[in-house]
């Protein structure tokens, strides 16, 4: 596996690997990798000839009160675990590599990124497009791996993707769950043992409500959020954010659900924040 921390060395690379007519698949994360990015990186082996992971914990979509400085990291882990799967090339940029002097420039989706996470985390989506646009503009993939489990940012960076006419495939992959059903996520690290059940209320609340809506046909949406936010009260450690229900492609609210809606959710813990989503079919 080759590693580069340097832009115009990763286009070097990969251009090889386009010169030799050779597809290139993309993971791009921010590191402290599990197996929910391990499933990403395996899907874009499979599916591709040469895989190009990145790390780069990317400033622009922290808050100032958010923990980015913080985030857990461990490099040579993560080195360890993409050499292992056969990852062809892995970016490593620094944050004046990405972002050079004082950038005037930003991509955002608007409306898309103004609900949900993006109420909670003014900018947020606007920090995520932009790197990610970046990077694409920087590695030129064929295809492109994100997790199921960041539906919103799946949903966003899909609609960037077409709206700018960039030429990636874009392919969502299921979430990636441990053994009590918790999604696998970075930050996981960060819960506390003795609460590591409570943090699990989501995934049940989740479960709950799709289980009513595919199971026992209940299509009335409020019914169906009153009965998911059940599942949560009553644990004062648990801080519920938000419970929508919302089209697959707008994330706009619904009244009813028609044939599949999207369940997402947000809580904190402890200090830490959890999002989580399932998807819901009636037909």
């Amino acid at each position: 596996m080759k590693i580069t921390t340097k832009i115009a060395e990763m286009r070097k690379e990969t251009g090889k690997i386009r010169r030799a007519k050779e597809t290139i698949g993309f993971v791009p994360t921010m590191g402290y990798l599990h197996e929910g990015h391990l499933s990403l990186v395996r899907k874009s082996i499979e599916e591709c000839d040469k895989t190009v992971v990145s790390i780069f914990v990317n400033p622009t979509q922290f808050a100032p009160s958010e923990d980015y400085n913080t985030y857990p990291r461990d490099t040579g882990k993560d080195i360890g675990l993409l050499s292992r799967e056969g990852v062809a090339l892995l970016f490593m940029p620094s944050v004046e590599e990405m972002y050079g002097r004082s950038p005037l420039t930003n991509i955002g989706v608007s409306q898309l990124s103004e609900k949900l996470e993006g109420r909670l985390r003014p900018g947020h989506f606007k920090g995520v497009c932009t790197v990610v646009c970046k990077l694409f503009n920087i590695v030129s993939p064929d295809r492109a791996y994100f997790g199921q489990k960041d539906a919103q940012q799946l949903v966003i960076i899909k609609r960037m993707v077409n709206d700018l006419n960039i030429p990636v495939e874009i392919s969502g992959c299921p979430t990636v769950r441990e053994k009590d059903g918790l999604a696998a996520s970075s930050r996981n690290v960060y819960i506390p043992p003795e609460n590591r059940e409570k943090a699990v209320l989501l995934y049940r609340a989740l479960s709950r409500i799709k289980m009513l809506a595919e199971r026992d046909g209940i299509e009335d949406i409020p019914t169906l959020l009153e009965e998911g936010k059940k599942a949560i009260e009553g644990c004062p450690e648990v801080e519920l954010q938000y419970l929508e229900i919302v089209d697959m492609e707008d994330l706009s609210a619904l009244n009813k659900i028609e044939e599949k809606a999207l369940v997402l959710g947000a809580v904190k813990i402890s200090g830490v924040r959890l999002i989580d989503n399932m998807t819901i079919s009636l037909k």
